[in-house]
């Protein structure tokens, strides 16, 4: 238990039951998610919700078996009561943070941006703050403030209504052709999945960034930090992976991780694979600036991943861990494929063929 993060958990009420109600089609919000949700996370010491109860009395049942502190704003009129509950969830929230030290973590459940500075505040006390909030009546503002964010819509036990059917218009049949039955479509047919590939860049990236910056190995917990700080929002479900070990291990079938036994069990080591996709990739670079450089002559930098790209299409420096197409030029001339200097004539950088 000493190792488990004491989690306090505050709920702006009236934000979240009315973006359920009017984002789910009037569907009741249901704690039992959030609780689950935390429950992998730490131990939750504290759990509070703020409203004026008498807008939400069929509420308070269901948060009383959950164990959840209703907080009383008195009755007041339109924004006043809205802004009364604001401001007594943030002070209580920071005078938390003050006196409960073995507290570090913060839950704030809103969607509202005037909840940043709050947000801000616990993390400048050392706490680590989770937002969560529905997706479609969050302001784009407060997840990236968090350390982490979770849509409530997307967690594990949330009923969301499927999405409205559209009906396309038939065309007018002619008397020879009998009418034509009307399509159907949905948004979730118009709506492509979440692209691995792009997920995987991005791995990538964060993997020889972390290497860079560091000597040390990097683990897959350390890695899901790093993911989490660049995108509060990330969440390897969104994906179709059940944990991030999943995620892992699938982009390791497909060679683009490396996974090894780590520090503690089920926490391995990430690293790139070995340099032979980058040799591959630095032999290319190397023979297109051979084909193009004439008697002698230098290739430009500008143009070149595109010859590059007509050699072999789905080149992409980002996967091989390189943050831009500069950055994989000048590895591949430290590695000698190639020379790379700059002209200030040409304003350019210019390739030739390294020279035995």
């Amino acid at each position: 238990m000493d190792h488990e993060d004491r989690i306090a958990l505050f709920l702006d009420y009236e934000n979240l039951a009315l973006g359920v109600r009017d984002h789910h089609g009037g569907r009741p919000f249901d704690f039992r998610p959030i609780a689950d949700a935390l429950a992998e996370r730490g131990r939750v010491v504290v759990r509070r919700a703020y409203a004026d109860w008498s807008y939400f009395d069929e509420d308070r049942r269901m948060l009383t078996r959950s164990h959840v502190e209703l907080i009383e704003i008195p009755q007041r009129m339109g924004a006043s009561r809205k802004n009364a509950a604001d401001i007594k969830m943030a002070v209580d929230a920071v005078e938390l943070a003050f006196e409960r030290g073995y507290i570090s973590t913060f839950v704030i459940c809103t969607g509202d941006s005037d909840f940043t500075p709050l947000v801000h505040k616990l993390r400048e006390l050392n706490k680590r703050v989770i937002g969560v909030g529905v997706e479609k009546s969050t302001s784009a503002l407060l997840p990236p403030a968090c350390d982490e964010f979770l849509y409530y819509d997307r967690l594990e036990g949330v009923d969301v209504p499927p999405p409205a059917a559209r009906r396309s218009r038939p065309a007018r049949p002619s008397p020879a052709e009998p009418a034509p039955e009307p399509v159907v479509e949905t948004a979730a047919e118009d709506e492509s999945a979440r692209d691995v590939d792009t997920l995987a860049v991005q791995l990538v990236q964060t993997v020889a960034g972390m290497q860079g910056s560091s000597s040390g190995d990097v683990t897959a917990s350390a890695l899901k930090r790093a993911l989490l700080r660049k995108d509060p929002t990330f969440s390897e479900s969104d994906y179709g992976f059940r944990t991030f070990g999943e995620l892992l291990r699938h982009l390791a079938a497909h060679n683009v991780v490396e996974l090894a036994a780590g520090p503690a069990k089920g926490d391995p080591e990430v690293s790139l694979p070995e340099q032979g996709d980058r040799e591959v990739a630095f032999g290319l670079l190397r023979a297109v600036v051979v084909d193009l450089a004439a008697d002698g002559g230098a290739v430009a930098l500008s143009g070149l991943k595109d010859q590059l790209r007509r050699a072999r299409p789905d080149f992409s420096e980002k996967k091989l861990g390189y943050r831009s197409f500069l950055q994989f030029c000048k590895a591949a001339a430290t590695d000698g494929a190639v020379e790379l200097r700059w002209s200030p004539d040409d304003g350019d950088y210019l390739l030739t063929p390294k020279t035995p």
